[in-house]
């Protein structure tokens, strides 16, 4: 019989850790990068779906006040700022013999996954405008808690697939381009539940879109905790020293300069860019479809196709430039090229010519896949550079605590549309008949907001030192310490 403390081995955890012949090891498979990749899905539905779908439901069809939804979204990423530091530590901590990263993947996906279909279930049509928004607050908090269990976890592994600093790359490039097809989801929420087969019953279409996405959402959890590996989990159930208390673990990762550098570019560029889904949404309905719901939400599904398909671009251009030039060099061409993206929307949503919302969607998605597929990456280097520091290996730390800074301005991101809506005198009740004024400061600050947090974002990162032959010189000193990773 085993004594309590021991971990049983699993065939999906690596045990072994014998030197490398090949210089190059770390390669790996494409079966398991797609399992991981398919990942993502429920990472792009359990955080995004959300704040783009209750608009038209509980605003448009429910009748809830632009700033009453903005406070509650806003109260979403509050409540997801709490859970992902305890989901982090939780998650490195774990001493299981599934590993420690895989069984808070499966449970999470699981529970997120009928969350998902419960939050539009529950739903009634008849209730008053404060219960509305009581449900709202509550319940997406509960929400985005499950998804937090899966979502920590989650970005947490992909930081320790693999210790090879171009493989990570590729690994991170998998994932976005997974997203990005997750994202025709996001995108296409409000054209499915306004489809003609619902009779304008935007609520029914939600419960119907709910269960899609939830049951989705559960089988791409099975596909990470079955598809890949925990390469660095038998290093770390040999260290008693990994195991650490929670505001240690997240002051420590504080203490790492690469990091702050990093946590303040992606806070930056976060932050300005997530207030752009709903401004650019309501640009759509309301300026360039002239208040029509049905069609400004065909619109942002197509918005949302050239997204995918441009975005899908992005990942492989943006990783060759890092396999070229060091993912700094690469990430610095994404924010110059966001810029112009972000400016580029005064000229192409266009009443007249509403299809030239495509070329700026789609060029937005460009930069934007190739900013989260470098973050990624960059991200595994730093927490390389920690543990030959300190000694130690807690992605779930800095995975994190890197999610509770960006949630928080997730939040302000989120919330502030409502209430830029309200201050610019947008009102619902007059439908396409808005003010001329209001139209225009609408797309003033679909500009503006988002070009100001680049250049602020691009700052940060041109003091990031940690380049490519750093990263490989730290690996060899980390190897020399502990032993190889396969």
């Amino acid at each position: 019989m085993s004594s309590p403390n021991e971990v049983m081995e699993d065939p999906y955890v690596a045990t072994s850790e014998k030197p490398r012949t090949d210089p190059h090891s770390g390669k790996l498979s494409k079966k398991e990068k797609i399992a991981y990749g398919v990942g993502s899905s429920n990472d792009a539905w359990g955080n995004w779906l959300l704040p783009g779908i209750v608009w038209p439901v509980f605003n448009a069809y429910l009748g809830v006040a632009t700033h009453l939804i903005s406070i509650a979204l806003m109260f979403n990423r509050l409540f997801d700022a709490i859970s992902d530091p305890l989901f982090g530590w939780a998650s490195d901590n774990a001493r299981t013999k599934w590993g420690r990263r895989r069984p808070f993947i499966l449970v999470g996906s699981v529970l997120s996954g009928i969350g998902m279909m419960a939050f539009f279930w529950l739903i009634q049509p008849d209730w008053h405008e404060k219960v509305y928004f009581w449900y709202l607050l509550l319940s997406s908090g509960i929400l985005i808690t499950l998804v937090s269990c899966f979502n920590m976890p989650y970005q947490s592994l992909g930081a320790e697939m693999t210790p090879d600093y171009e493989e990570r790359t590729s690994v991170f490039a998998y994932r976005g381009g997974f997203q990005k097809l997750a994202e025709i989801g996001n995108f296409g929420a409000a054209a499915f539940i306004t489809l003609s087969i619902f009779n304008g019953d935007i609520l029914w279409g939600s419960k119907i879109f709910g269960t899609i996405i939830g049951t989705l959402m559960i089988l791409s959890g099975c596909s990470v905790f079955f598809g890949t590996k925990e390469r660095y989990y038998a290093n770390v159930t040999r260290k008693p020293s990994n195991k650490v208390g929670i505001i240690e673990a997240y002051s420590g990762a504080l203490k790492c300069k690469p990091f702050r550098t990093q946590l303040a570019m992606a806070v930056t560029y976060g932050t300005c860019t997530s207030m752009i889904g709903t401004l650019g949404f309501y640009t759509t309905v309301f300026y360039v479809c002239g208040g029509d719901w049905a069609l400004g939400g065909k619109w942002n599904l197509a918005m949302g196709a050239s997204m995918v398909l441009v975005g899908f671009a992005g990942i492989p251009f943006f990783s060759k430039i890092a396999h070229m030039a060091g993912k700094r060099s690469a990430m610095i061409l994404v924010l110059f090229l966001s810029i112009i993206a972000y400016a580029s929307t005064w000229f192409l949503y266009n009443p007249n010519y509403p299809y030239l919302q495509l070329i700026t969607s789609g060029f937005n998605a460009f930069t934007m896949a190739g900013f989260w597929m470098l973050y990624g990456a960059i991200g595994a280097d730093v927490i390389d550079y920690d543990e030959l520091e300190t000694g130690k290996r807690r992605e779930g730390a800095f995975t994190a605590c890197g999610s509770f800074f960006m949630k928080i301005g997730l939040a302000i991101g989120i919330g502030a549309p409502g209430f830029i809506l309200k201050w610019i005198g947008f009102d619902e009740a007059l439908g396409g008949n808005q003010a001329e004024n209001t139209l225009v400061m609408m797309r003033i600050f679909l500009a503006a907001i988002p070009i100001a947090g680049l250049l602020v974002a691009l700052v940060f990162l041109l003091r990031f030192q940690l380049t490519k032959a750093k990263s490989e010189e730290i690996r060899t000193k980390l190897e020399e310490r502990r032993g190889y990773i396969d």
